[in-house]
């Protein structure tokens, strides 16, 4: 008796939820107009609280974990006799949370370098030339691959151990500019600037020139105050004061900010004089001055996923080029053609920014135009999935994984849903492009619909949001018990334990009208010998 091959283990797939709505808003303008006094103060005030700010973060990171409310308060007392109470409130916070955005950097390489390590440590107890599985790489092609990657070993424990010696000690390295600005230093031929032009882009990038809002407080901020009529004031520092054009050490900006974006949210804001907080920083590229505001909003309540999917869904399948899109009613019923919204990801970061929110706003117009409250999407995250110690050698495989916009993606696609009207819907991204290829690519697929891979995972995943199994329902019956009109689909109901996997073969042939076993006892009986007749015998 043979043995029947083993099921493949399927790992948990989680349930499908309603993500939630933007935490916080941020608007900008232009200021124009600005008289070459206006530019002097603006210079001289980023260059003299830029660099307390950078004094400040490195008594931060001199303190390491031994930071209290002491030596924050100190921190704050010496800040506010070179400025003011409230722009060293505002470095200090600016302070604080660079440093713990390095922190949790920090943890996050010593778990990328610690997946490295396993990896490579795997890989090198196995036999050279031994087969990988999908689920586990094999060993490495040749001894001379063997001896770089153990020598590649010892470069990443070696770096794990400093990592998690700073952590401990709580060292963090920060830049204040940018550590890319930084290296571009010494790239500036590739980068094509002059050692002048990278020193202004420099110096710009460290000033500071932000303050947090107040609530209660005139026009919703002290430090940077904007009227509704769109003035714009400064308080200036001690040690600029003597370059007021108005009451109280302050200088009122020739220019006038008008805000076009969400205008009128922000006017009933400071109207009211609740918190808006404000910062001013100069393009250098361009040579401009821009304003940006913002606030916090408070989350939203959820709509509860039933609510959802009464409406039907759109699923989409995102790529690294294009979002792959299909409708679904609330039966999980495709309708209609597949939808695509291509984008470009080569360029510049505004550039990619700009493709991005493009794309979206063309996914958002056709999903209200279609009448759906939601959009179906996978919780992507391939932090750990596109290191080159798990993929090896599949380099556009990497570079596949990393051109797919995981992170911007999740914030733009939230925060411009909810001015829509739209829920987002996270799914479990497991199989979703393997079953939907499977069991949705080819039924879809005819003479005027061309499906693809991608199409068929959009399906899936929309179904796996409404709560159905990705499986099609069972055909109905044909008008005979025979298969001419095509092999019946058998699906399983959503509450059968394992439904998710595939179905086990069925040996023997397909039509359902012979037994399995016909062609074994075919094989095995006797077959009856053909009767035929003998010639005549003919003789003399």
């Amino acid at each position: 008796m043979t043995e029947k091959p083993k099921r493949k283990q399927l790992r948990t797939i989680e349930a499908p939820f309603v993500t939630l709505g933007p935490s916080g808003m941020a608007i900008r303008d232009r200021l124009k107009h600005l008289t070459s006094e206006d530019e002097k103060v603006l210079r001289l005030m980023g260059e003299h609280l830029g660099h307390l700010a950078s004094l400040d973060l490195a008594a931060r990171c001199a303190d390491g974990n031994n930071h209290d409310t002491q030596r924050w308060a100190t921190r704050k007392q010496g800040l506010t006799a070179a400025s003011s109470s409230r722009w060293a409130g505002s470095i200090t916070k600016a302070t604080h949370d660079q440093w713990a955005l390095s922190r949790r950097c920090q943890l996050v390489h010593i778990q990328s370098l610690e997946a490295g390590v396993r990896t490579l440590m795997h890989r090198l107890s196995l036999p050279i030339g031994e087969k990988g599985t999908k689920r586990a790489p094999g060993g490495y092609r040749s001894k001379g691959e063997w001896f770089r990657k153990s020598r590649r070993l010892h470069t990443l424990e070696h770096r794990l151990v400093v990592a998690r010696a700073d952590r401990e000690a709580g060292v963090v390295h920060v830049v204040r500019g940018g550590r890319k600005l930084l290296n571009t230093r010494h790239n500036l031929q590739a980068a094509q600037l002059t050692e002048i032009q990278w020193r202004q882009q420099w110096e710009a990038e460290r000033w500071f020139l932000a303050a947090d809002g107040e609530s209660g407080k005139r026009f919703g901020n002290e430090t940077i105050r904007v009227t509704p009529d769109g003035e714009v004031s400064i308080k200036l520092p001690a040690q600029l004061a003597h370059l007021a054009n108005a009451k109280h050490g302050r200088y009122i900006l020739a220019s006038r900010v008008a805000f076009k974006h969400r205008g009128q949210e922000w006017a009933d804001r400071v109207t009211a004089n609740r918190a808006v907080a404000y910062r001013i920083h100069l393009d250098v590229e361009r040579g401009r001055w821009y304003l940006t505001a913002s606030w916090q909003r408070p989350v939203a309540r959820t709509i509860p996923l039933e609510t959802v999917r009464a409406k039907g869904m759109i699923g989409v399948d995102t790529n690294a080029d294009h979002f792959a899109a299909y409708r679904l009613d609330r039966h999980g019923n495709p309708v209609g053609d597949p939808m695509w919204f291509p984008y470009d990801l080569s360029g510049s970061a505004d550039h990619r920014d700009a493709q991005i929110r493009h794309a979206i706003t063309r996914l958002l117009h056709w999903a209200r135009t279609c009448g759906v409250a939601a959009i179906a999407m996978e919780n992507l995250d391939f932090t750990a999935e596109k290191t080159r110690e798990k993929h090896g050698r599949r380099r556009r495989f990497r570079q596949l994984i990393s051109g797919i916009p995981t992170g911007s993606l999740k914030a733009r696609l939230v925060s411009m849903a909810a001015e829509q009207g739209l829920s987002i819907v996270a799914v479990d991204p497991a199989y979703t492009s393997m079953w939907g290829d499977e069991h949705w690519r080819k039924p879809l697929t005819s003479n005027q619909r061309k499906m693809t891979r991608h199409d068929a995972a959009s399906v899936a995943i929309g179904r796996r949001a409404l709560g159905h199994p990705i499986r099609r329902r069972t055909a109905p019956p044909p008008h005979h018990r025979s298969d001419g009109v095509g092999h019946r689909t058998v699906q399983a109901d959503r509450g059968a334990p394992g439904r998710e996997e595939p179905r086990p073969r069925i040996p023997g042939p397909r039509t359902r009208s012979v037994q399995p076993d016909a062609e074994r006892k075919r094989v095995t009986r006797t077959s009856k010998k053909e009767w035929v007749q003998d010639s005549l015998l003919l003789t003399d």
